[in-house]
Formats: structure tokens, sequence, C-alpha cells
């Protein structure tokens, strides 16, 4: 497995899948690569329509570099039997922007509470065994104004210091949105800033 670095973080790269079946019930897990919070709802909306005769869709996300937005939740399960092992899966394997979804069909027999923290971390760790951990850069995304003539001088930073464009538009103000890793920014944008202004 890859080790993140200073401005890189892990995530998995595509959705995958896990299951278990325990004493009858049955634990689907789905785990997704998301940017933001609208991304989990749609996410969660999708599955609830798909999984509508399912008793519960318990879940635990966790996106940003910082943990800006982390959630783990028991949609009626006992508290803190099913999200937060959902969420120490996630953080045990060193994982951002993902979401994990366990819907779980009820058996017929209780699992206990011990028996459903088992239950959930077994298929959420199937789901994320499944999946490929892939590597991705911390980028701030940077856009700027800069006049036609300076176009030259802006299109050599951009390729010396290799910086993916996002959005351009050249016409007498020229327009530019590049997407810089956090290890090289402070070295890039006061280089950036001679040129041009910045617009965010």
């Amino acid at each position: 497995m890859p080790t993140p670095t200073k401005d890189t973080f892990l995530t998995i790269s595509a959705t995958s899948e896990g299951f278990l079946k325990e004493k009858g019930s049955k634990f689907i897990a789905h785990a997704f690569p998301v940017q933001d919070v609208d991304e989990v709802k749609e996410r969660l909306e999708e599955l609830r329509k798909q999984y509508y005769d399912a008793r519960h869709h318990c879940y635990a996300y966790l996106i940003g570099r910082d943990e800006e937005f982390v959630r783990a939740n028991d949609d009626g399960e006992p508290n803190n039997s099913a999200g937060q092992p959902i969420l120490g899966q996630i953080r045990s394997k060193n994982l951002q922007d993902v979401l994990v979804v366990v819907i779980r069909y009820f058996g017929g027999t209780k699992l206990g509470v011990g028996g459903l923290v088992t239950a959930y971390k077994t298929a959420t760790a199937d789901a994320l065994e499944n999946a490929e951990i892939v590597e991705r850069i911390v980028a701030k995304k940077i856009s700027f104004r800069f006049a036609y003539e300076q176009t030259n001088q802006v299109m050599r930073l951009v390729k010396d210091f290799d910086l993916p464009i996002l959005n351009q538009k050249f016409e007498l103000d020229c327009l530019l949105e590049v997407s810089i890793r956090e290890s090289i920014l402070q070295q890039v944008l006061p280089k950036l800033e001679e040129l041009g202004d910045r617009i965010k």
C-alpha cells in the first residue's frame, strides 16, 4: 500500500463492495470515493432507492486532509454499533475522501451490540479490501487574470512547475485556472502574482 507524503493522501479509485452474512442478517457494504458532502447525499439517496426494503443504511465518511467533514451514522442501530465501526475501518486504512454505506437486511436473530460492531466492521473491511487504494496529490485551485502580453511568461511558469491547467481563456484579458500542489504553493504563487491578479 502506498504511504502518503506531506502533500499527498490515500483514497480509493472507484466504487467497491463487500458482503457479510451473519445469523441470517445480510450486510452489504458499498465504498465510494467522494469529494464533498453533496456527493455523500447523492450516494445515500441512490442506495436508499436501490435497497428501499432494507431496515438499516448505516454509514460513515471522512472528507478532507484535516478531516473537515466526518460523520458516523447508526441509522436506528444501537448507539455506536454501526457508524463508528465503519469509520474505524476507513481510519485504519489511512483513507480520506471516502464514504462507506453498509445496508443491513435483518435475518430474524438479534446479534447484540458486540455482534453488530463486528458485522459492520467486517463488511466495511471487505469493501475496502476490494477497493484499489491510490495516492492523490493535495493541490489548490488558483485562478488568475493577466494581460495578453504576459502569456509567454505565464506559460513558461506553468511548464517549469508542471502545473495542470484546469481552465484557460486567451483574450485581451486572459484567464487561467491551474492546480498547484501544496508543497510548491508558496514558491509558485508570488511568481504568478508578479504577472497577474489572483482571483481566488
